[in-house]
């Protein structure tokens, strides 16, 4: 309950000056660039790896990535790029 009334007055504090949800509220932020690649900041690491799934813990659940012949271009403590070929992205709470 108590955190649930902090993210709430954090979602209204970032709405109110404008703020960037994603960072105020450790949100995770995926940019897709066709289905070659993906950015995926805000994460929490790194589950499972395999050319063909990839799962990333993140603060709101597992981020699933289902494709063929996926990489993983580069891991930084931020942001994790995925490439290759990306046929389904699913939030597995």
């Amino acid at each position: 309950m108590q955190r649930k009334r902090v993210n709430d007055i954090k979602a209204t504090i970032s709405e109110m000056f404008d703020l960037p949800k994603d960072i105020v509220l450790d949100l995770p932020k995926i940019i897709m660039v066709g289905g070659n690649q993906i950015l995926v900041e805000n994460h929490k690491g790194i589950i499972e790896y395999t050319p063909d799934r990839i799962r990333i813990n993140s603060s709101i659940g597992v981020i699933r990535v289902l494709g063929a012949n996926m990489m993983l271009k580069n891991i930084g403590q931020d942001d994790i790029m995925v490439t290759g070929t990306i046929k389904a992205i699913e939030l597995l709470s």
